[in-house]
C-alpha cells in the first residue's frame, strides 16, 4: 500500500501541478484578456478627449469668426452714427442760423412797419421825398445783400 499511496500522491501532485498549471494558464488569459480591454477602454477614453478637443477648437474658430463679424459691423455702425451725428450738427447750425436770419427779417418788417407803415396801412411809400424812402433804390442796396452761410461754417461745431 505503500507504493499506491505513493503512486497516488504522485498522481495527485501531478493532478494538482497540473491543476495549478491551468489554474495559473486561466488567470494568465484572464490577466491579458483585462490588459487588451483596458487598452481598448484608454484607447476610446483618448479619442473621446481628442474628439472633444477638436470640438472645442472648431468652436474657437467659429467664435472668433463671429466676433470678428461683430467688431466689424460695430465698427460700420459707429462710422454710420458719427456721420449722422456730424450731419445732425451741421443741421442744427444751419437751423441757428436760418432762425436768427429769420429774426432779423421779421426785425426789419417790424421797423418798416413801424417807422414808414409801408407794408401796415394803405399809405402810399412814394408819399414822402424820395430820398427819405425806404422803398428808393438808392437806399436798397443793403437790402439787397445776401446772408451768406455754407455747410463749411458749420464743420466747427
Amino acid at each position: 500500500m505503500a507504493s499506491s499511496s505513493g503512486t497516488s500522491s504522485g498522481s495527485s501532485l501531478m493532478q494538482n501541478s497540473g491543476s495549478e498549471e491551468n489554474l495559473q494558464e486561466l488567470m494568465d488569459q484572464r490577466k491579458r484578456k483585462r490588459m487588451i480591454s483596458n487598452r481598448e477602454s484608454a484607447r476610446r477614453s483618448r479619442m473621446r478627449k481628442q474628439k472633444h478637443l477638436d470640438d472645442l477648437m472648431a468652436q474657437v474658430t467659429q467664435l472668433r469668426k463671429e466676433n470678428q463679424q461683430i467688431i466689424s459691423s460695430l465698427n460700420v455702425t459707429t462710422q454710420h452714427y458719427l456721420n449722422i451725428e456730424a450731419d445732425n450738427s451741421i443741421l442744427r447750425a444751419q437751423v441757428s442760423e436760418l432762425s436768427n436770419r429769420l429774426q432779423s427779417l421779421n426785425e426789419i418788417i417790424n421797423f418798416l412797419n413801424a417807422s414808414n407803415g409801408v407794408f401796415g396801412d394803405s399809405s402810399s411809400p412814394f408819399d414822402e421825398p424820395a430820398a427819405d424812402s425806404f422803398l428808393n433804390p438808392l437806399n436798397m442796396a443793403y437790402l439787397n445783400q445776401p446772408i451768406m452761410a455754407s455747410a463749411d461754417m458749420f464743420h466747427q461745431y
